[in-house]
């Protein structure tokens, strides 16, 4: 019950974070630090951490944020068309972008 408090408490407001790989990473290393606390377990008795994450029934905090984000995007489509979160969702910008790496986009 306590790691599931604990993790809702990482994740809140979730739906709408983009979430780079070094944030992931960032939040994954967070994660393990408490769900080794919470074992008692320390880094220096190098137990696997897949081992302690079975035995609290915890799956990859990455995950978690994708569902929570794909809830989200869930609840947007079924808005009206009028909505104004849908009407963002839906927007086109004029004009070019610039050079580089496309932007993330829910399309």
């Amino acid at each position: 019950m306590y790691s599931s408090c604990v993790r809702s408490s990482m994740l809140d407001e979730s739906e709408t974070w983009l979430v780079r790989k070094e944030n992931g990473v960032a939040l994954q290393r967070a994660e393990m630090t408490m769900v080794r606390w919470m074992c008692g377990v320390q880094l220096q008795d190098r137990v696997p951490s897949k081992g302690l994450k079975e035995r609290l029934g915890l799956v990859y905090i990455i995950s978690v944020l994708r569902q929570n984000r794909m809830r989200w995007y869930g609840h947007v489509l079924q808005k009206e068309d009028n909505d104004w979160v849908k009407k963002f969702m839906e927007y086109e910008v004029e004009g070019t972008r610039p050079r580089g790496r496309r932007k993330i986009t829910w399309r």
